[in-house]
């Protein structure tokens, strides 16, 4: 909160700003988040847009989250910021991919690009002109809501030593990693994240991937399933602001001035948020946790799950133009990144590691 107080500073000019017809009308806005709204960091964003935006606008612009203890329709989100029930919605695009293939891009995609490369792809380069083409058709507008970095690749109940120890497991994976994995044998499944603890112990499933050690340690999935792999499905994932088309067209310059940055640096703060969390819990879990048994998926398995990821990617660009249109500039952009993360962060730590 220290970066978002900072913000909410610096920006405090804005409410000086706003004209007297302005500050006669208050406008109030209703945000539904696919999170139960203690669900921190994941719930943070929406919150810390909220304060943002009551302070800068003096009051005149107020946002009320609702989690889905209230709304009840975690995976609906899309559809109720389309409908007009609430104006904003807080989600992670991938859930819509069932609406349209392309939203993957816009949460990530397996042995995809780092957090600071995404950013790039859709500040500077081409990533946030395919984010609103992709939205417009539900005439709403989508705007980056947070990231988690790089996310874990999941608890497992036993170890998986080869690609025959996927074979009939069931586990809650969401995304392109999803079908990633039912094509290796996997029975995959979607389920809201207050189910997944119950899920996980009862045997509904045998896995399940969350986010990292931050949040995950506090679902307690550590007490069941003790494998802990290292990620490659989510090496970046975004979740969304979605705002209802029209709903925001009515607002006043000023407002959206201040919607549109307060957005931006709440995203922004649950990067770190998450971050600090996760190397906080990291360096608990190697006294309090003696249980959990951190691994990374076998060589083998690797290769088989990026063989089927560039399956699948190229088997719906070849039916999909505007899909293939993106994945040419996510891959085009990526390529020319990660040059410079090798040389960068990359070598860094390679080198810091050698002189330790």
């Amino acid at each position: 909160m220290k970066f978002i107080a900072k913000i909410a500073v610096a920006a405090a000019a804005l409410a000086m700003l706003a004209s007297p017809a302005m500050a006669e009308k208050v406008v109030k806005w209703k945000l539904a988040e696919t999170w139960p709204s203690t669900l921190t960091p994941l719930a943070s964003p929406p919150a810390n847009l909220a304060k943002m935006v009551k302070e800068m606008s003096g009051g005149t612009f107020i946002i009320k989250v609702e989690g889905k203890e209230k709304h009840k329709a975690p995976l609906g989100i899309l559809d109720m910021v389309k409908g007009g029930q609430y104006q904003m919605g807080h989600s992670g695009s991938y859930y819509w991919k069932g609406k349209d293939i392309s939203t993957i891009f816009f949460t990530t995609i397996p042995f995809g690009m780092t957090t600071a490369e995404q950013y790039a792809w859709f500040y500077y380069d081409d990533g946030m002109k395919y984010m609103q083409q992709v939205y417009d058709k539900f005439k709403v507008l989508n705007f980056p809501g947070g990231n988690t970095g790089v996310q874990m690749g999941g608890w497992f109940k036993k170890e998986i030593n080869s690609l025959d120890d996927l074979k009939g497991l069931k586990m809650r994976i969401p995304g392109l990693a999803g079908e990633v994995f039912a094509k290796l044998g996997v029975n995959v499944t979607n389920i809201p994240a207050g189910e997944l603890y119950t899920s996980l112990d009862r045997g509904t499933i045998d896995a399940l991937e969350w986010v990292g050690p931050g949040m995950d340690i506090k679902m307690g999935f550590h007490k069941i399933a003790p494998y802990y792999y290292t990620g490659w499905h989510e090496p970046a994932s975004e979740m969304q602001f979605l705002i209802n088309k029209r709903a925001f067209e009515k607002l006043s310059a000023e407002h959206k001035a201040i919607l549109l940055t307060a957005m931006k640096a709440a995203a922004a703060d649950m990067y770190y948020e998450n971050f600090a969390a996760s190397a906080n819990a990291w360096e608990k879990m190697k006294t309090d946790f003696p249980n959990i048994k951190v691994k990374t998926f076998p060589l083998p398995v690797l290769k088989a799950m990026k063989k089927a990821t560039d399956e699948l990617l190229d088997s719906y660009a070849a039916k999909d133009p505007q899909f293939k249109e993106i994945l040419e500039s996510e891959r085009r952009f990526m390529k020319k990144a990660r040059q410079w993360t090798i040389i960068s962060d990359y070598k860094y730590i390679q080198t810091s590691m050698e002189v330790e």
